[in-house]
């Protein structure tokens, strides 16, 4: 009777009843079929982060009660969806990996054969992903950052260059690692020897929020939002402390602390706050990556703030001697006409700079592409 009890209280949410259905399905065209068991709904949709269709599947009444529908083939990526039930949106319940974006749950799927092999887990040497956490002076407190080791750090004395990677607006230190797969890119990529091993550091961009959700006893119960809704929104606070950041990450781990051994680039806010740090500091970068940059239409040239005198700033950059200064957005982004403006500027004073454009819009499936592009040119 003992040992029957710690069976059964084992693990707390095992259940008895096996699932009969399963979903989703990737078929051997890559289409992907959807089930869902739901007896007394009246309309069932999937919505998802792919194209075709808009990302919709318009799903049908099964056998006993389940409601089934299948996608077109799809190209290879990671895609996130959720089922609409009668105007109500759910996870799906038989799929047991789901990711948190900004405030809201997604379930996801992958399609293998092309750039999604670059998400997944292979048979490779892997690095470490651990958090840490830092006191701000500037920001007045402590506050929290993921980083990735690559693998054999922890067994060698080599030192590393560093990867400075910037989360968008409502993110936090967890999204490039939980949304940009930043761990399996680095493991794969450096396991084929197209990129070099690197440390990459997941800051908080958000400056009144010391860490993610959860993370902290003044947020135990927030639930994110878009950061242009939080104080120290774009007011040069964070920009202005990135310095503490790096001054941490060199005291805590083995990193070549030079500016040819450094790198920062960032999605959406991430890339508007990269662009500042590296005009705040130019002699700190050697490798810039803006990722469908949240850039306004128009730069204010005048001024004390920290957003100021961008086209001198720019020159003085330029004066630093960079290796790399490189602009990705989709053809379909809201903020495509801001970055290409943008570029404008820069061809007018001749700034140097290499673009790369995408389909589609401000998508986490174009930043984790960005990422396979732009990691192979950097130290």
């Amino acid at each position: 009777m003992l040992m029957f009890a710690t069976i059964v209280c084992a693990q707390q949410n095992v259940g008895f009843r096996t699932a009969t259905i399963s979903s989703p399905v990737v078929n051997d065209d890559n289409s992907v079929t959807f089930r869902l068991y739901a007896p007394k709904a009246s309309n069932v949709q999937v919505i998802g982060d792919w194209s075709q269709n808009d990302g919709k599947v318009n799903m049908l009444p099964a056998e006993n009660g389940t409601w089934e529908g299948s996608t077109s083939a799809l190209p290879s990526e990671m895609y996130t969806y959720r089922f609409l039930v009668d105007g109500m949106m759910i996870i799906d319940p038989i799929n047991p990996f789901v990711k948190r974006d900004v405030g809201n749950v997604f379930s996801y799927f992958f399609i293998g054969n092309g750039c999604a092999d670059y998400y997944q887990v292979r048979n490779v040497p892997h690095g470490d992903i651990t958090t840490t956490w830092y006191h701000s002076d500037k920001l007045n407190c402590d506050r929290r950052m993921t980083v990735y080791t690559p693998p054999h750090y922890n067994s060698s004395n080599d030192k590393y260059p560093v990867l400075y990677l910037l989360h968008g607006s409502g993110g936090d230190e967890n999204a490039w690692n939980e949304l940009g797969n930043i761990a399996r890119i680095m493991d794969n990529l450096i396991a084929e020897g197209k990129a070099k091993p690197a440390i990459v550091v997941m800051p908080n961009g958000n400056a009144s929020k010391q860490a993610a959700p959860a993370e902290t006893y003044e947020n135990l119960n927030y639930k994110p939002v878009m950061t242009n809704m939080l104080p120290g929104y774009k007011n040069g606070s964070y920009e202005g402390s990135f310095s503490e950041i790096i001054s941490h990450i060199d005291a805590t781990y083995r990193t070549v602390a030079d500016k040819q051994h450094r790198a920062v680039a960032g999605l959406s806010m991430g890339g508007f706050h990269s662009l500042f740090i590296s005009l705040t500091y130019p002699d700190m970068f050697n490798y810039i990556g803006l990722f469908s940059a949240g850039l306004p239409m128009e730069f204010n040239n005048s001024g004390e703030t920290i957003y100021a005198n961008v086209d001198d700033k720019l020159k003085r950059l330029e004066s630093s001697d960079y290796k790399l200064f490189w602009i990705a957005c989709g053809k379909e982004d809201f903020l495509y006409n801001a970055n290409k403006a943008f570029m404008s500027r820069l061809d007018s004073i001749s700034f140097k700079y290499i673009y790369h454009e995408s389909e589609r819009g401000h998508i986490w499936a174009n930043w984790r592409q960005y990422l396979l592009v732009f990691i192979p040119q950097l130290f």
